[in-house]
């Protein structure tokens, strides 16, 4: 579907998606820190998991453990966040933006 701005009738259309990024962000940042600061029990599991090789394999173990756990944190949170954003984006806010005439709009439901 194509869409066109309901000022001009241009076809010049793009998305603005702002909540989408903002949310992508803050979920990322937010998980990351979540995932980094569970990952604190993972890293002493790690740490004591280490301590069979020696006390290297007890660093490399617990900085693992805390690096996978923010890592995957931060993917959760971002994915997350760029759903919930998407779903402001195309119910809430005036996610059009004209670049002929910089009207923003709505997409227009179909019923």
């Amino acid at each position: 579907m194509t869409i066109r701005c309901p000022y001009c009738l241009s076809y010049q259309v793009d998305t603005l998606n702002q909540a989408k990024k903002t949310g992508s962000a803050v979920g990322t940042v937010a998980g990351a820190a979540s995932g980094a600061s569970a990952s604190f029990n993972g890293a002493r599991v790690g740490a004591s998991i280490g301590t069979v090789v020696g006390p290297v394999g007890s660093v490399v173990g617990g900085f693992a453990g805390a690096l996978l756990g923010g890592f995957l944190g931060g993917v959760a949170g971002g994915t997350a966040g760029s759903k919930l954003g998407e779903f402001v984006d195309d119910n809430i806010l005036d996610n059009y933006k004209c670049l002929r005439c910089g009207y923003t709009f709505s997409e227009p439901r179909q019923y």
